[in-house]
C-alpha cells in the first residue's frame, strides 16, 4: 500500500492538489463517519448528565477523599463556572483520549485497511503533506470534542444555576466574560493534551493496518501512565508522563488568583509528545516499503 502511494509523488516531484481542497476532503470524510458523530454526541451529553445529576443529589456529593474528580464534582454543585470544567476533567481520564485515539487510528491505519488511502497518493500527495492533512483532521476532532463539552456545560450550568453562580473556589465572583475566558483557557489546555494523544496515535497508526490496535495501545498507555503517576517510588519518571497532573492542572483556573505552574508544565510536556509523535509518524511513512 505504501509503495503505491509513493509512485505518483515520485513521478511529479511535487504536490499538485491545493491544500485547502485536501483539508476539506479530510474533514468531510471524518464527520461522515457515524462513530465520530456518536462519540461527539456522547461527549456533549456528559455535562448535561452531570448537571442534572448534581441537582438531584441531596446536599453535597462525596468529595471522594483524595480523589480530585470527586472534589471537583462537589465544587460544581450550584456553580455554573465549575460544572463544564469538572465535566471536561472527568472525561479527560478516558473518553476524550478515546476520541483522539479513534481519529488517529482511522486517519492512517483505518484508511489503509479499507484501501481508501490509495486515492490520496494518486492525487498526487506527498507523504509530508499527507501526514499534515491527517494531523489536521485529528486536531479538529479534538477541538470539536472539547468545545462541544464547553458549550453544553456552560449552557447547562447557566440554565440550572443562573448567571449569578459564577464563582471561583476562592469565593470570588466572576463576570460571565471572565468565567468564559477561564473555561476557554482550560479547553485550550485540554485540546493540547489531546493533540499529544492524537500524535501518538498517528505514530502507532503508521505502523499497522489495524485501527483497533491503535486505540487499544493508546488507551493502555493512558492507563499505565496514570498508574505510574500514583507510585511515589517513581517520582523521577513523573515529569515525563503525559497524563501527569491531568486532574490537578485545570483546577488552577478555579482559584483566584489563578495559578499557571502545572498548566505550563503540562503544555510543554504535551508539545514534546506532539513533536515526537509526528516525527515518528513521518519517519515511518517515509521509509516503509508496504
Amino acid at each position: 500500500m505504501t509503495a503505491v502511494l509513493d509512485a505518483p509523488a515520485a513521478r511529479t516531484g511535487h504536490d499538485t492538489v491545493p491544500l485547502p481542497r485536501l483539508l476539506a476532503a479530510e474533514l468531510r470524510w471524518i464527520f461522515r463517519r457515524p462513530r465520530t458523530l456518536a462519540v461527539l454526541g456522547l461527549l456533549a451529553l456528559i455535562p448535561v448528565v452531570i448537571g442534572i445529576g448534581l441537582t438531584l443529589v441531596s446536599g453535597q456529593p462525596d468529595a471522594g477523599g483524595p480523589n480530585p474528580d470527586g472534589a471537583l464534582l462537589a465544587s460544581a454543585v450550584n456553580n455554573a463556572f465549575v460544572l463544564p470544567i469538572a465535566a471536561i476533567v472527568m472525561s479527560l481520564a478516558l473518553l476524550l483520549p478515546l476520541a483522539s485515539a479513534m481519529a488517529g487510528a482511522d486517519a492512517i491505519a483505518g484508511e489503509t485497511a479499507h484501501g481508501t488511502l490509495r486515492g490520496w497518493l494518486i492525487a498526487p500527495v506527498g507523504r509530508g503533506r499527507l501526514l499534515a492533512v491527517k494531523a489536521f483532521g485529528v486536531a479538529t476532532v479534538s477541538v470539536v470534542s472539547v468545545l462541544a463539552m464547553c458549550f453544553t456545560g456552560v449552557v447547562t450550568g447557566l440554565i440550572i444555576n443562573g448567571s449569578d453562580s459564577l464563582f471561583t473556589l476562592s469565593g470570588t465572583t466572576l463576570s460571565l466574560g471572565g468565567a468564559l475566558a477561564r473555561i476557554l483557557l482550560v479547553a485550550g489546555w485540554v485540546v493540547l493534551q489531546l493533540w499529544a494523544v492524537g500524535a501518538v496515535a498517528l505514530a502507532i497508526s503508521s505502523w499497522t493496518e489495524h485501527p483497533m490496535l491503535v486505540v487499544a495501545s493508546v488507551l493502555a498507555a493512558d492507563i499505565v501512565f496514570t498508574i505510574l503517576g500514583f507510585l511515589s517510588s517513581l517520582d523521577w519518571l513523573h515529569p515525563f508522563l503525559l497524563t501527569q497532573n491531568w486532574s490537578l492542572a485545570p483546577a488552577e483556573v478555579l482559584q483566584d488568583p489563578m495559578g499557571t505552574q502545572m498548566l505550563g508544565e503540562g503544555a510543554l510536556r504535551a508539545a514534546c509528545y506532539i513533536v515526537i509523535g509526528l516525527s515518528l509518524a513521518y519517519a515511518r511513512l517515509s521509509t516503509r516499503d508496504g
